[in-house]
């Protein structure tokens, strides 16, 4: 199946992703709330517009406001951006840390049904609010609380992932499968250090290699992860636009500062069942197999990948879900430099969620707002050269124990 009509992202911004590693982060200072993250991005998209009046409607990706923050109803936070959004549709969505994509498949849908020709889309989360212990358990909701928590880990989701880590070593061996999660580390530190918004932006650590080979602490953490393979806490949000063609020219974009959305994804597992095969992600390869099929490319037409890296050993799962490599390959793939702005098919190249930072909801939105900023030359010191032969981008955003994926594949306008 095709997309019917032709859909484009344009005018994408985030803020800082700010947490542990940031100048500007100090735990016990007061720091902006989910309004100053929703007005930031939101200007910043609205900045890039000839008209704000232009916007039809808006979508908010959100996972835990009301829980990190105690606020719900967030769609009505969007008029706070400008005046003229004042009674326009907005619309809240939530898929755990898979909200930012799903939030903007949701405003693909209104372009589509021919409900908007011009959609804002934020994600956002705030969730330095609380003790590192306390929010793994209100990250917990991503996965299946009632039948999942009480006999799970204290560090809920590190535990299910340490799980994976785990299976990864009995079955393709431990000194294989660690030196590729330290490389993934190593490469988004990398990365983060060239993005001036990403939360390791600030990181100098010298030998990044024997900090992310750190033996795990089954102590004090869990088995078979270290902290250092894991993504930050962070607070922030992204904002983008998506437009119909019409969209474009009511909004004065031209067509070279947007991309098109020529494929699209999105799959659900059973919330309440473990992997079958810890080892790989199903429910990401499904999604990744829809876009291809949707846009009629393989893995051979990307130029990069944005994928969902919550830890190190999901990034390289990721590689062999998105078909970049087979399974058990991925391993050697990430040691060998494979990912690397310069190797073969490079990935997450403003540091991913570890280099980064994830803002669990507006997580999506800023991978997506990377593809943007990568296929019309805006990345600035994190810009690759895009192929001419390998005009597309990959995106993945992942919701829980890969439970929830949406995946778009766009290419330049």
């Amino acid at each position: 199946m095709k997309l019917r009509k032709k859909v484009y992202i344009a005018a994408g911004t985030y803020t800082i992703s700010l947490g542990t590693g940031r100048k500007e982060f100090h735990p016990r200072k007061p720091r902006p709330g989910l309004e100053h993250y929703i007005i930031e991005a939101g200007q910043g998209v609205l900045a890039q517009v000839s008209d704000p009046r232009v916007i039809d409607e808006c979508v908010v990706g959100n996972f835990m406001a009301a829980r990190f923050n105690r606020q719900g109803n967030l769609a009505a936070l969007m008029p706070t951006i400008h005046p003229s959004l004042e009674y326009k549709p907005s619309t809240r969505v939530e898929g755990a840390c898979g909200s930012g994509g799903l939030a903007v498949m949701t405003a693909m849908k209104s372009i589509l049904a021919d409900l908007s020709d011009v959609v804002l889309v934020i994600g956002i989360e705030v969730q330095n609010t609380v003790k590192a212990i306390y929010g793994a358990d209100v990250l917990a909701g991503a996965g299946h609380y009632a039948s999942h928590r009480k006999n799970g880990h204290a560090y809920f989701f590190p535990s299910f992932f340490s799980d994976r880590a785990g299976a990864a070593f009995k079955k393709y061996g431990h000194d294989e499968v660690r030196r590729a999660m330290t490389q993934w580390f190593v490469n988004a530190i990398e990365a983060g250090r060239r993005c001036p918004e990403a939360q390791e932006h600030h990181n100098r650590v010298e030998d990044l290699h024997a900090l992310g080979n750190t033996p795990p602490n089954p102590t004090a953490f869990v088995d078979n992860l270290n902290v250092f393979d894991c993504s930050k806490v962070s607070d922030g949000a992204a904002g983008l636009l998506v437009l119909s063609e019409e969209g474009l020219a009511k909004a004065g974009i031209a067509k070279k500062d947007a991309v098109e959305i020529v494929g699209c994804g999105t799959s659900v597992a059973n919330l309440t069942e473990l992997p079958a095969d810890p080892t790989t992600l199903a429910t990401s390869r499904s999604a990744v197999e829809k876009a291809y099929g949707m846009a009629g490319v393989s893995v051979k037409d990307l130029a990069f990948a944005e994928v969902h890296d919550c830890f190190s050993i999901t990034g390289i799962l990721m590689a062999e879900a998105a078909g970049i490599c087979a399974q058990g390959e991925g391993f050697d793939f990430v040691s060998d430099g494979g990912t690397r702005p310069d190797g073969r098919l490079p990935m997450n190249l403003s540091g991913g969620l570890i280099g980064h930072g994830h803002y669990t909801g507006g997580t999506g939105v800023r991978q997506t707002v990377d593809n943007w900023k990568q296929l019309t030359g805006k990345a600035g010191d994190f810009q690759l050269e895009i192929p001419a032969n390998r005009p597309h981008g990959l995106v993945i955003s992942m919701g829980g124990n890969d439970k929830t994926v949406v995946v778009f594949v766009a290419k330049q306008a």
